[in-house]
């Protein structure tokens, strides 16, 4: 029996699996396709977008370089200045429903307080180049996978969860679904999936153009829907608002791809050879619950929604990271009570936050006589610095905030980059998956403290380059401060962070 069984070996089922292995636990990967890679995960069909957020992931786990390198990105661009004793101002942004952000615009004096780090912006990726290096981290972590393996039947008792896939059965004491939006865990194990329906169709291709000086570069809004042209080669997207009645409804033609795109533009632009295509929707579901006893879901299993901004596999990773460390935690047994449970608490807002993000870009896309206008107020708001801040903070990945019951400043929130005078850095401390304590107090006052949970929390101390006025943090293994004290550490306090999030002491 392994003690997690994950069906799906997207970047999100990789990446969770990887951080079960870290602490120790045995995993099994359930992939319905025979091979990792896939024309529909290559560029450009699987371009996809890294936010600041992710890539801030990726570092904390000593896979920012790889996952970089994967991408053809400088791993210098992405982060500060090594010696950088200040954030740089916000470079690499998003759009909202095709209307591009202003990095000049933002009010980073109203953002909440970033040091400077290696991971400062986000970077274009691939479906291709994240399962590449996650495959690589998970399979050297001793993680199993096993391909060609579609998941049929999923049972569950009070210890364990038997899963079918493949015409084999496999246990284990839990079961989580990353087998994507139309996930067969999430329908076999019967949970609610509740939202709103679509209201376009959505096509991704690569095409050879006869002409394509008609069809300019970047988002464009016509009166019959938008289209996309990026600056790889022959790279299209086009939202076709029909209702979402095409998307698989029958096979998709060269012809209906052509049909589409003259009726969008407006041109009798021409498709001289259609080399790869597929369909979408703006289709916003999300479960009610992300976990059903020993089944959890995570990524697109529990939330689909469109692509625009491109947020799902930052949603998806940030569900991987949040889950990991927990669900490892109760299969350990040091877990306290209810910390499973935080997970759906946690993440469940944040994606419903994301569908509605979606949804509010679809309403200004859709064609009408009031759309025009509708769009130039969002983008005369954009283009104010509270409109600017507001839409960097939504869609940047880094101001996320859980509730963990206190409204004191940095609790809940992905901890600053802090860097001690002796140059290591909490990202390189977060790299083993545990908890890490930061003691920056003369007298070390939290140092006999920590020692209860040395195999949990790692203790660091020392004289830090910028403590942002704190004396200790504590922060979890997904990057989230759980605790923090200003300036003189209070080790009553501390302790009861530490039993809260990391169990009951060992001595």
């Amino acid at each position: 029996m392994h003690d997690v069984v994950i069906a799906g070996s997207g970047p999100v089922g990789l990446f969770l699996a990887g951080e079960l292995a870290l602490s120790g636990c045995s995993v099994l990967v359930l992939e319905r396709d025979p091979e990792l890679t896939s024309p529909l995960k290559a560029l450009p069909l699987g371009l996809r977008g890294l936010n600041a957020g992710s890539a801030e992931t990726f570092y904390r786990r000593g896979l920012l370089e790889a996952m970089a390198q994967a991408s053809g990105v400088n791993p210098q661009e992405v982060g500060a200045d090594p010696e950088a004793v200040v954030a740089p101002d916000p470079r690499g942004l998003s759009h909202f429903a095709g209307m591009m952000l202003a990095a000049a615009g933002i009010d980073t004096t109203a953002l909440p307080p970033r040091l400077p780090s290696p991971a400062m912006e986000g970077f274009m990726t691939s479906l291709e180049a994240a399962g590449s290096v996650l495959c690589e981290r998970a399979t050297a972590l001793g993680v199993e996978i096993i391909r060609n393996a579609l998941v049929t039947a999923v049972a569950q008792d009070t210890e364990s969860v038997l899963v079918t896939a493949g015409g084999q059965e496999y246990q284990g004491r839990w079961l989580v679904g990353c087998d994507g939006g139309r996930s067969a865990v999430r329908q076999l194990a019967g949970f609610a999936f509740v939202g709103t329906e679509p209201l376009f169709t959505g096509y991704l291709a690569k095409v050879t153009f006869a002409d394509p000086e008609q069809l300019p570069l970047g988002f464009n809004q016509t009166p019959n829907g938008m289209y996309l042209r990026t600056p790889l080669e022959g790279h299209l997207g086009m939202m076709d608002f029909d209702g979402g009645t095409f998307d698989r409804s029958q096979p998709l033609t060269p012809e209906h791809l052509q049909t589409v795109l003259r009726r969008i533009t407006g041109t009798d632009v021409t498709l001289n050879e259609v080399h790869l295509a597929s369909s979408f929707t703006d289709r916003a579901m999300q479960t009610t619950t992300y976990r059903e006893g020993r089944v959890l879901l995570a990524g697109d299993a529990a939330h689909i929604h469109s692509p625009l901004g491109g947020q799902g596999l930052n949603l998806g990773i940030g569900d991987a990271v949040n889950l990991g460390w927990k669900l490892a935690a109760t299969v350990r047994g040091w877990a306290p009570e209810g910390l499973l449970d935080t997970y759906t608490t946690e993440r469940h807002p944040v994606g419903a936050a994301v569908l509605d993000w979606s949804r509010a870009q679809v309403a200004t896309m859709k064609p009408g006589p009031n759309t025009p206008a509708l769009r130039q107020l969002v983008h005369d708001l954009m283009r104010t610095t509270d409109g600017s801040t507001h839409v960097y903070q939504k869609t940047s990945g880094l101001f996320n905030r859980y509730d963990l019951g206190s409204e004191k400043p940095f609790i809940g929130c992905s901890a600053p980059d802090f860097r001690f005078e002796g140059g290591t850095r909490l990202g390189e401390l977060l790299r083993h998956g545990r908890g890490v304590v930061l003691d920056f107090s003369t007298e070390r006052a939290l140092q006999v403290a920590a020692k209860g949970w040395e195999s949990r929390i790692h203790y660091a101390a020392g004289p830090a380059r910028n403590d942002l006025g704190l004396g200790a943090v504590l922060i979890r293994p997904d990057g989230v401060v759980a605790w923090a004290s200003e300036p003189a550490p209070d080790r009553d306090a501390f302790e009861q962070a530490a039993a809260q999030w990391f169990g009951t002491p060992q001595n």
